[in-house]
Formats: C-alpha cells, structure tokens, sequence
C-alpha cells in the first residue's frame, strides 16, 4: 500500500509539473503576442506625391463639388490606387472614407437602393480609422469616425458599437465644438423625434450657433443679421472657419440652416424652423446655392412637413416624398455643391 501511494504522490507532482510547465508556455506564449502587438510601430502619416496620387485627390475635389454622385466608383478606384502606392497618405485616406459616406448618404438618388449599399457604413468607418490614426490633430476626422460607430451601430442592431460612436463624438466635440456639436447632431436627425437622442442631436444646432456667434442665440427669435459681419474677422481663426462658407464647403452655412430648420419641423416647432430657413437667405453665397428652392419650399411647406419628415422608411426604400435632409438627395451636397 505504502508503495502504491508513493507512485501516485510522484504521479501527482509530475501531473502537477506538467501543469506548471504548460501553463507557463500558454502565459509566456501570450505574453509574447501582447507586447509584440503593443510595442509594434504606430502607423506614421507620409504624404505622397506621386502623379495618381494627385489626380486621384483633384478628381476627387471635382466630383464633390460638382456632385457628381455617379462619378462616385471611378474616383474611388482613383483614390484607391494611390492608396495602395502608399497608405500612409493622410489625405488620400479621408478621402476614400468621405466618398464611401457620400455614396451611403444620398442613396436616394438611386433608382433602386441594393441591400449591399449598407457596406460602405463598414468600409467608410475602417477608412476614417485609417485616416485618424494619420492625422490625429484633426478633430474632423475623429467627428466622422464617431457618427460612422453610431450609423453601423444602428444597420446591425449593435447598441453597443452605437453607444462607443457617441462617446466618441462628445470627445470630438470637445475638440472642436463649433464642428462636431453639428456633425454629431446631423446624424442623430434619424432618430424619431420622441427620441432623447433626436432633442440631443437638435440642441446641438443651437449650440452650434452659440459657439459660432459666441453669445447665446435667442431661440425665439434666432435671426443672424447682426453676426454677419463677424465672417470678415472670424474665419482667420481656427474654429470659427467652421461657422462659415469655404472652398471646402462653398454652401456651409446655407445647408446647416437647411437642416437645422428641417429638424425643427420634425420636432413640430415649424414656427421657429421657418424663422431658421430664412437665416440661410442672409448669406452671401445664397443666390449661387443650388438648393436655394427647396429651402423656399420648405419654407412655405413648413407646418406640412411636420407628418412628412417623421415618416419612417425601410433602408432599401427610395424615398422620393418630402424628406429630412439627412435622407434626402442631397444630404452631403447641399453644403458641397457649388
């Protein structure tokens, strides 16, 4: 007896050594991978300036701006071949995302909308994390980032990716307030608008006028006459470059009333919404902007609109009734076209 529980004792501590050794294996094993990812090297931003990489970006400008949406695949087969000459061009990389979102965004100007248009969600998303990492100084870029979390959130039912994507966003707006507060809004516009999300995404307009005219906007009488003249001493500055027209965005603020108003009237506050349109009027570069007739139909449709921008639509349904401007036709062109 004495000898069979001597070779079960030695049995159990080479069990137990083995053990050891294996598990030891498996945590150094581990070990390994952590710190071999952790210590790899960062991604690092290379500009280039090959030919294609500079026709695939100036094509890219001429697109946008001329909205040219079914120009869309050539510039991306563009800019993606200059992506893989160098993908550590900050420039070419947003570029591909914004296109991606772009296609997405104005789906409603196709005949039929396919199942697959969701992809450009997923590829714009992994684009603007790219395009972060390159640049991370750009709070744009970080902006975008967070709405794409939030728009693929909501295609796969994953509230927890939509719910990261709205974090995301508010450390963005932190960056820069008087652009974020807007691009984190705009897509919460989808929301119903008994959603606290969709009061959020609305209050940040508001907010957005309060940052730009740098005084607390009177909400029931929220006319930007008086502001006008800051756009001769504000646009030098940073942030404020945001609260104007730009070569990037020659429409910007036109399609920012645009919206704003239409997520009032889908608030059903019509009243103060047309009271909003009419700020886009007082712009310069008003008589030029190609949409300046549906804003005017907004106007004057305003309390009528109410039913039509809370309608609900499938993904795949083109809408071709009155709609919000973040389900339009032109939800991206309406600050990018010239």
């Amino acid at each position: 007896m004495s000898g069979s529980n001597t070779r079960s004792r030695q049995n159990f501590a080479a069990h137990t050594q083995m053990l050891g050794l294996v598990t030891s294996i498996v945590i150094a094993l581990g070990g390994c991978a952590y710190f071999a990812v952790k210590f790899a090297p960062d991604k690092m931003p290379v500009k280039s300036n090959s030919e294609i990489a500079k026709h695939a970006n100036t094509y890219f400008w001429e697109t946008l701006h001329a909205g040219r949406y079914d120009s869309i695949p050539q510039a991306l087969t563009l800019l993606k071949a200059a992506y893989l000459e160098n993908p550590n061009d900050p420039t070419t990389t947003a570029h591909i995302a914004f296109l991606h979102i772009w296609k997405l965004s104005e789906r409603n100007r196709l005949k039929e909308i396919p199942p697959d248009i969701t992809d450009h969600a997923v590829l714009a998303r992994k684009y603007f994390e790219e395009a972060v990492k390159l640049n991370p100084e750009d709070p744009r870029l970080l902006g975008f980032y967070a709405v794409l979390h939030m728009i693929e959130g909501d295609i796969h039912g994953d509230e927890k990716l939509s719910t990261k994507g709205f974090f995301i966003g508010k450390e963005s707006i932190k960056r820069w307030s008087e652009f974020n507060y807007f691009t984190v809004g705009y897509v919460l516009s989808t929301k119903k608008h008994t959603d606290p999300l969709f009061e959020k995404g609305l209050e940040w307009q508001w907010k957005t006028m309060d940052e730009c005219y740098l005084e607390k906007i009177d909400r029931t009488n929220p006319s930007i006459e008086k502001y006008l003249a800051m756009e001769e001493t504000e646009t030098n500055e940073h942030r404020k470059r945001a609260c104007w027209n730009s070569w990037i965005a020659p429409h910007n603020v036109e399609g920012f009333y645009l919206n704003m108003g239409d997520m009032l009237v889908k608030s059903g506050d019509w009243e103060t919404a047309a009271k909003i349109y009419e700020n886009a009027k007082l712009i310069k570069g008003y008589e030029s902007w190609p949409f300046k007739e549906v804003l005017e139909e907004r106007t004057r449709n305003a309390e009528a609109n109410v039913e039509h921008f809370r309608k609900e639509y499938p993904g795949t349904q083109v809408i071709k009734n009155r709609t919000i401007m973040i389900n339009s036709e032109f939800s991206c062109m309406a600050c990018h076209q010239r």
